[in-house]
């Protein structure tokens, strides 16, 4: 082997690559493969789509078809229908290999909300206490909404646009038209009803809202820089799982430019210009984003973001599970069905439709807002001031001793509805409560006073209280600066000093209902489906609090809950925090890190992971103790925690990411806790490289709190996260490996194989620092001195490493795997062609005499001599017009067969030049014993003239074997390379043998180009005798010369730092450069051999002849 670092530390090294890698391919897929959680209610409708006639004009394609829904199981006149358009146009865009028939689970919702108006004023009233600081002074939540939602849909015949470059434009191009063609519809309707006789006072929608799913929701914002859109004709967008930062498999040079192209014309639209009287281009836009979250394997949350490309005031990203009303993370697919998210989708776009003129709001602002309080929930604000979360905002209360409690009362706690007022007999004697805990176990209508000064001292300022009534109906807070004995209606209206903080309970997702064993008995503590958290600023100037619960009658038409909880606190924050280090995290896969919770333990625990959970989940499971309940010497665990359930409430669980938001996990016995955070990446937001978890869990119990890091978890998310990641420095470490066999070369050393070169750059220390740390030190340093990006240093390092081990890992199994493949191939065909041969020498009928007659005669002919000694001229007509006029995947696949073949070849030469010299020593022992067995020997080995040139001799300074084997070993090489190329090209492949007959365009330059480049290097760059040189000169010095060793190491830097930067499809630039260098290189020397003036330097010491 070449470059040293070999042996059998080498093969331990690779070894120990291999079984690495393994591990963590096999652990990935088998967590992937099993079932997704599925916490969705199914979606039904009556759908019916009726087809929008209109052919295209000036429209790339003429294929595809526009629809408008209809719900409802009744058959109805189209054109009639078509003529009553009335409502707020929306067009649904499908997502990769998507119907246009997936609208019908929003659109009959939207139909369905309509039909039976907004949602609870309860929803509203938390929703407008968490943002009130912000709400538009002439925004009023609408009674009924103002006109109902037209659906339309695209019909892109289900094509693949996530993969191919060229189909995403072309869905763009006919997603602008079908925005003119709706609008248009609109206007020939109106136009036909006028003149019917029909009097109209609706408005004409002046602009579309599009909803796009997956890469629908990229062609949307596509549609929105396309130059032939109209202006102002499309102003609101929603996504649902869809791509905005990257694409989903960044491997095509087209698409990655398509995507960069787009988001660039986004973020240039929200600039103001040279002359500030003209608004920036998208200033009216607003863009909503919604991720699927942890579940969603093909869009991650951080591919879902707007950051950097819209800005907070006109848009912003929500997770599904932090999503009211919802609170669950679905599969890319179940986020267009799952009934909860269509629910709430659809009552919020009927809210941003302005009630005055039937159009959606023309304030940006108002639609932000709109967007804001119907699917953001406020419990990361809540949460803000106890875990300091990234990302949370901070409360809006002032913080002052002398501030106006009836002037926050009005402004930032708004007090109950007067239809939730109880009557003034309603509250039974008051309760007075002494300890800093206070429960409720049923509706007993009393009220309990709570003094902060007394309770709240000794650093438990803070209050917590978890509950399972129903805000303002069920249970009511006040704040009182002092006693008084009067019922609660008569005080609030009259007293500007009593602060009510009911509305700033938010409401959690409550568990399963509480089991009852038989009829009568005690039922299980219930879920908590709301709580409060109080900072002491936010009770300063207050000495009293008190929680007045309702009597058992219903009050907000709703029955009461089967089973009543409430518990609240006084804690100190500081007493509940736990931290874990990330080598205490990685050391619980082992051994479990252990947490022991006393009975009086703080409501509110908060745990601190050093690592994002996204990329280290870890189960967490909670085992009850005791419960205060004396312990029986026989009473088993199970027992005593089926009284404990008795008692204490299920805890729950609060994980936080900057990412993708809030995830809730009610009744947390043993979870694996999983945040979609995207940590150690170049341009992940600050706070994705730790989690906050906090744990609700009732005081009367102690718990064993169990942390455990899940490896076949990590596993997972390692695949899910740095997948595109990998793939880009496994073409890097292909560049390294040429590196070393061009360098060999150069050197006149003996050319290793593709695999031993690869074993040495894992050597310790010089060549792996100086090939893996090298370039990400550099990437660091570019990114501190050109950009703002400040990835964690520790964690980017480490997780990069780890990449770059597994794509070391991917490269020698595929290079094991096609080494085994070609070998077995090879022995075989040396076998049958001497068999061949051997029968064929004593069996040979006239038949096969002509037969080989005729073949030699075809093999003399002038073209077929020449086309044999310059094999590249075939190759190059058959490859450059398949990747410029039909595809390029299909031309690099013939570059590899090419390669395949020529590597067969060589191979096939030293195996029978092996086992002829085998034969050769052989026969050289025998001949020591007589001469009879030597012309036997003789006899046979003439057989394998005609299978290899026989031009060598044991004297050369290199033997014809060894020579072959080199041959081999440099062709194989780039038969990786570009194997790992034409992959990159197969998705998009895919997506093309999809329109086989329904109109084809000539790929992108830019692919054509680069696979062009590809194709040079393939047949002027990968014989090892070939020099591509760039020869320079410095003033003052000799002419120097920069081989290819040289250029592959740049191309593998190059390719590196583009993995890292999330576009590996960037590392085909630098090998069409190389391809297009060693072109060059080739007609220069040609040109110089023609002048006579070619350098002795391009021929090796150690040459010999083949």
């Amino acid at each position: 082997m070449g470059g040293g670092g070999g042996g059998f530390r080498g093969s331990c090294r690779v070894g120990a690559v291999l079984l690495f890698s393994a591990w963590v391919a096999l652990a990935a897929l088998s967590r992937l493969l099993r079932p997704v959680p599925n916490g969705c209610v199914m979606t039904y409708m009556y759908p019916t789509y009726i087809p929008i006639a209109g052919a295209p004009r000036n429209v790339s394609s003429d294929r595809y078809g526009l629809f408008l829904y209809h719900e409802g199981w009744k058959q109805i006149d189209f054109a009639k229908h078509i003529r009553g358009l009335r409502g707020v146009p929306v067009l649904f865009i499908p997502g990769n290999g998507g119907s246009y028939k997936q609208v019908r689970s929003l659109a009959a919702e939207s139909f369905k909300a309509y039909q039976n108006g907004p949602l609870e004023p309860t929803f509203y009233r938390e929703a407008s206490s968490t943002f009130a600081g912000d709400e538009p002074k002439d925004f009023s939540i609408p009674s009924r909404y103002g006109r109902m939602l037209d659906w339309f849909a695209v019909d892109l015949e289900g094509e693949h646009s996530a993969m191919d470059g060229r189909i995403l434009e072309e869905h763009t191009e006919y997603v602008v038209y079908a925005i003119h063609r709706i609008l248009d519809q609109y206007k020939e309707s109106h136009l036909e009803r006028t003149k019917g006789g029909a009097q109209s006072s609706h408005n004409l929608p002046s602009n579309v809202i599009l909803v796009g799913h997956s890469m629908g929701g990229f062609v949307a914002r596509a549609a929105l820089v396309h130059p032939n859109l109209r202006k102002s004709a499309v102003e609101t967008i929603l996504t649902l799982s869809s791509p905005h930062q990257y694409p989903p498999i960044a491997l095509q040079p087209s698409l990655g430019h398509f995507f960069s192209h787009v988001n660039e014309e986004w973020r240039k639209g929200y600039k103001t210009g040279v002359s500030h009287a003209s608004s920036p281009k998208l200033s009216n836009v607003v863009v909503v984003s919604i991720s699927g979250g942890i579940h969603d394997y093909q869009i991650r949350s951080r591919l879902a973001s707007l950051d950097g490309i819209v800005p907070s005031t006109h848009g912003f990203m929500v997770g599904s599970s932090s999503m009211k009303n919802v609170w669950l993370s679905m599969e890319h697919q179940s986020i267009l069905w799952c009934n909860q998210l269509a629910v709430q989708v659809a009552h919020t776009l009927l809210s941003i439709i302005d009630p005055v003129n039937g159009q959606p709001f023309l304030s940006t602002q108002k639609r932000v807002f709109v967007f804001t309080k119907m699917l953001q929930s406020a419990v990361p604000q809540s949460l803000s001031s106890m875990t300091h979360v990234p990302g949370s905002l901070s409360s809006n209360l002032p913080a002052s001793d002398n501030w106006d409690a009836g002037e926050v009362q009005q402004k930032d706690s708004p007090s109950c509805p007067p239809s939730t007022q109880w009557t003034s007999d309603g509250l039974e004697k008051d309760l007075y409560i002494q300890s800093n805990s206070v429960t409720v176990l049923a509706m007993d209508g009393r009220r309990r006073w709570l003094d902060i000064k007394k309770l709240g001292s000794n650093g438990r300022g803070h209050f917590v209280f978890v509950t399972n009534l129903a805000p303002c109906s069920g249970v009511r807070i006040h704040l009182w600066p002092e006693k008084h004995h009067l019922p609660v209606e008569n005080e609030l209206p009259a007293s500007k000093k009593i602060l009510e903080v009911t509305s700033k309970m938010v409401q959690i997702p409550a568990g399963p209902a509480p089991k009852q064993v038989e009829p009568g008995s005690q039922t299980e503590q219930p879920s908590p489906s709301a709580f409060l958290l109080l900072s002491p600023e936010e009770m300063n100037g207050f000495s009293f609090m008190t929680i007045s619960v309702a009597p058992r009658p219903t009050i907000s038409g709703r029955p009461p809950p089967a089973a009543s909880m409430a518990v609240g606190q006084f804690f100190n924050p500081e007493e509940g925090a736990s931290a874990l280090s990330i080598g205490r995290i990685i050391g619980s896969s082992f051994a479990p890190e252990e947490i022991f919770l006393s009975e009086d333990h703080p409501l509110a625990l908060n745990l601190s992971f050093s690592a994002s959970l996204g990329l280290l989940p870890v189960t967490l499971s909670l085992k009850t103790a005791g419960c205060g309940i004396k312990d029986a010497g026989d009473q088993m665990e199970a027992e005593r925690n089926n009284l404990c359930k008795l008692r204490c409430f299920p805890p729950v669980a609060l994980a936080w990411d900057s990412v993708s938001g809030l995830h809730i996990i009610p009744n947390i016995y043993s979870e694996t806790v999983v945040v979609d955070s995207s940590p150690a990446f170049w341009d992940s937001p600050e706070g994705t490289d730790r989690t906050t978890v906090m744990i609700l869990a009732d005081p009367h119990c102690s718990y064993k709190v169990t942390a455990r890091a899940s490896l076949s978890a990590a596993a997972s998310r390692f695949f899910l996260l740095y997948s595109s990641e990998i793939l880009g420095f496994m073409v890097a470490i292909m560049f390294f490996g040429l590196m070393r066999q061009s360098s060999a070369w150069e050197c006149d050393s003996s050319v290793p194989s593709i695999l031993s070169a690869i074993e040495s750059n894992l050597g310790l220390p010089k060549p792996f620092m100086f090939l893996c740390f090298m370039p990400i030190l550099l990437f660091l340093a570019f990114l501190f001195f050109t950009t703002e990006q400040k990835p964690p240093f520790g964690t980017f390092l480490l997780v990069t490493v780890i990449c770059y081990i597994v794509a070391n890992g991917f490269t020698i199994l595929l290079i094991l795997s096609s080494k085994l493949f070609l070998y077995a191939v090879a022995i075989l065909h040396v076998f049958i062609k001497r068999r061949w041969q051997s029968w064929g020498d004593g069996v040979q009928s006239a038949f096969l005499r002509q037969f080989f007659t005729f073949s030699f005669s075809l093999q003399s002919l002038k073209i077929v001599q020449m086309l044999k000694n310059n094999p590249n001229i075939i190759v190059a007509i058959a490859t450059l017009p398949l990747v410029c006029l039909v595809h390029p995947a299909i031309g690099l696949g013939l570059l590899l067969l090419s390669h395949t073949f020529h590597a067969h070849s060589n191979l096939c030469s030293f195996l029978a030049a092996s086992f002829r010299s085998i034969t050769q020593k052989k026969d050289l022992y025998k001949s020591k014993m007589g001469d009879g067995p030597v012309l036997l020997s003789k006899s046979k080995s003439d057989g394998l003239q005609q299978l290899l040139p026989m031009g060598d001799s044991p004297t050369a300074p290199k033997s014809f074997t060894d020579s072959q084997l080199e041959l081999f070993d440099c062709r194989h090489g780039i038969m990786i390379l570009h194997l790992l190329t034409t992959l990159m090209f197969a998705p998009s492949l895919v997506a093309w043998l999809q329109r086989i007959g329904m109109g084809q365009n000539f790929p992108w330059f830019i692919d054509s180009a680069i696979c062009v480049g590809v194709i040079l290097h393939g047949l002027f760059g990968s014989q090892p005798n070939v020099s591509c040189c760039i020869s320079f000169k410095l003033p003052g010095r000799r002419r120097r010369e920069v081989g290819l060793s040289f250029l592959y190491l740049l191309a593998g830097y190059y390719s590196f730092v583009s993995s890292m930067a999330l576009a590996p499809y960037r590392a085909l630039y630098a090998m069409a450069i190389i391809g297009y260098i060693c072109f060059a290189s080739r007609v220069i020397e040609r040109r110089n051999m023609v002048r006579g003036d070619i350098s002795s330097r391009r021929s090796r010491k150690h040459s010999h002849r083949h």
